[in-house]
């Protein structure tokens, strides 16, 4: 572990950052140059002190979990994230490439739509950034780390993630997570990031691999999905997805579809966060509201 060297390229990394990057106001009195450290460790989900250590050169050798987790906090690229492994003495896990990160103007873009609920996310399915209105309706999903990243996976392996949406759009949104992965597999014909989650999901998965066979390709663009929240219930939502030019990383944008809906969002945005997936229980008692 090459730490001065370590610390040194954090300090650098995190000074560098454009606050509004990552979702972050900079406001009249910001003083400091890119992100504070205690704002670091927030996107990271560590402690300010062990960041602190980090950048002083006195911690012991972060896992590659915590590599990780501030590979994704500063939005380092491929690269950069490799070099990070190699100095705190890791061999890096390969990347999924381009997709990996969140591009600057799709965050300014989160930042725009203010209390509207928008999240960039790569081709695969993972969150790579959300507003604060996404982190609301959703949860918090930029700090997962293994196929838990993906949604497809998670939909397939965890039923606690089915449990938000009602059971009667289980079948529609199974048909089109798996359509829309088969859409990426074309895109990326070879990728180990594409073909390696896909071989993961059919052992993981009798359901998966059963729509998997029957080869239906379709890329999500607008959709309406009903969430079942847990404190402020039942909330019909219109998707609209934007998608980049290179079809890497997509921007969906999620809208209430009534006046109910409406109103709920308004309730959510004074109630503040409440942590996701919710219990099957509680989402039925959701339903029921």
């Amino acid at each position: 572990m090459q730490r001065e060297q370590l610390a040194a390229f954090l300090r650098h990394r995190r000074e560098a950052i454009d606050p509004a990057e990552v979702g972050i106001a900079a406001g009249p009195r910001r003083r400091t140059a890119g992100l504070r450290r205690e704002e670091v460790a927030g996107l990271a989900g560590m402690s300010v002190d062990y960041v602190v250590r980090l950048e002083q050169g006195r911690s012991s050798r972060p896992s590659a979990g915590l590599l990780e987790a501030l590979a994704r906090a500063l939005r380092l690229s491929d690269d950069e994230r490799e070099y990070l492994f190699h100095l705190a003495g890791h061999q890096p896990a390969p990347g999924d490439g381009a997709a990996g990160q969140a591009r600057a103007g799709l965050v300014r873009m989160l930042g725009l739509l203010g209390g509207t609920p928008a999240l960039v996310l790569s081709d695969l399915g993972e969150v790579l950034a959300q507003n604060r209105a996404a982190v609301l309706l959703t949860g918090d999903h930029t700090r997962r780390s293994g196929d838990s990243r993906y949604l497809v996976y998670r939909w397939f392996t965890d039923p606690a993630v089915r449990a938000v949406h009602p059971p009667e759009e289980h079948a529609h949104h199974s048909r089109q997570l798996v359509a829309d992965l088969r859409a990426a597999v074309g895109r990326r014909s070879g990728d180990p990031a594409v073909t390696g989650l896909v071989d993961r999901l059919r052992d993981a998965s009798e359901h998966f691999e059963r729509l998997w066979d029957e080869h239906e390709v379709a890329v999500r663009r607008a959709d309406r999905k009903t969430l079942l929240h847990p404190r402020v219930g039942r909330l019909l939502m219109d998707c609209e997805t934007l998608v980049a030019p290179d079809r890497l990383q997509q921007l969906l944008v999620l809208t209430p579809a009534d006046a109910e809906a409406r109103e709920r969002m308004e309730l959510l945005s004074v109630l503040g966060t409440q942590t996701f997936p919710v219990r099957a229980e509680e989402a039925e008692d959701s339903s029921l509201r």
